[in-house]
């Protein structure tokens, strides 16, 4: 009996391959128009917020009748903000504290991360640290103030570690978890591509993490800006210098709520401006070079 073969045209099969090629090309994106538009809401949208914040704000001010010293209103916040501009303490508090918080977060992120790996690859010792590294990471990092100052005095060192011991916990628990969200079949395929345990951990398992890890680092920055935070508002004078967390307390000590609300909204500033300058073009970054970023809300 003679097979029938049934034989496939070239053009069909050039035409398959063109659908293939076709389903693996990237979609194109919007046109430039649209992305001005895009990109022109996720700036109007947060500054009619805060013009809506502000404009309670001073409506509550206006109704309520009470005292500027007891609740400023915005234009008195204003005035006080401007005048310690002036004076040249809103340039050195804001540089003081960002100088800290920067050089902080990032010996928090070289500490962090081998150890995050370490404790992400070795399961033994990942269960004797790991409810440690956890339990420093809900430890309110305040709670440390008293005993760095007793260690090290009221200078720079104490800051620098209060700030050390809110941040590094927080990274290694990123990390970790981002491992554990890592599909078995990466590491079987780095074992049989035969990549040792350290060409694993830094090739394979790290950049697999990277989506855990940067949620780590983010929130590593919120616990050490606000470490640094608690230790300039309790351990002022010495050689501590003068960072937004002193002038904060400096407005306290005087009564001054006008001083009080200009140090929390420069705070607030300074965080906002982390977010909207560092972490969310990493992340954005991250999600287009894996797929993800289409059809987001970022």
């Amino acid at each position: 009996m003679s097979e029938t073969r049934t034989i496939v045209p070239t053009t069909d099969v050039r035409d398959v391959e063109a659908g293939l090629d076709a389903l693996q090309t990237k979609a194109p994106g919007p046109g430039a128009a649209a992305r001005a538009r895009h990109n022109a809401g996720k700036v109007i949208a947060p500054v009619a917020a805060l013009v809506l914040l502000v404009l309670v704000w001073q409506l509550y001010v206006t109704f309520t009748q009470k005292r500027a010293d007891l609740v400023p209103g915005p234009l008195d916040v204003a005035s006080a903000l401007g005048a310690l501009w002036a004076e040249g303490r809103v340039q050195e508090a804001v540089w003081t504290s960002v100088q800290r918080g920067l050089i902080g977060f990032v010996v928090s992120a070289v500490i962090a991360t081998p150890i995050g790996l370490l404790l992400a690859q070795v399961k033994p010792l990942r269960n004797a640290f790991g409810p440690l590294v956890s339990g420093l990471q809900v430890l309110p990092s305040v709670a440390w103030v008293p005993a760095a100052i007793i260690w090290f005095g009221l200078t720079d060192a104490t800051v620098y570690f209060v700030l050390l011991m809110g941040a590094i916990p927080s990274i290694i628990n990123g990390l970790i978890a981002g491992v554990d969200q890592i599909p078995p079949q990466y590491r079987r395929m780095g074992r049989v591509l035969g990549a040792g345990r350290w060409a694993m951990a830094l090739q394979i398992v790290l950049p697999a993490a990277l989506p855990g890890y940067l949620a780590g680092l983010k929130q590593g920055w919120a616990f050490s800006w606000r470490s640094l935070m608690a230790a300039e508002i309790i351990a002022v004078g010495g050689s501590m210098g003068f960072g937004l967390g002193s002038l904060l307390q400096q407005g306290r000590d005087l009564a001054d709520l006008g001083t009080v609300m200009s140090a929390i909204l420069l705070i607030l500033a300074v965080g906002i401006a982390v977010e909207l300058l560092v972490f969310a073009p990493l992340e954005r970054r991250l999600l287009r070079g894996r797929g993800l970023l289409n059809g987001s809300t970022l």
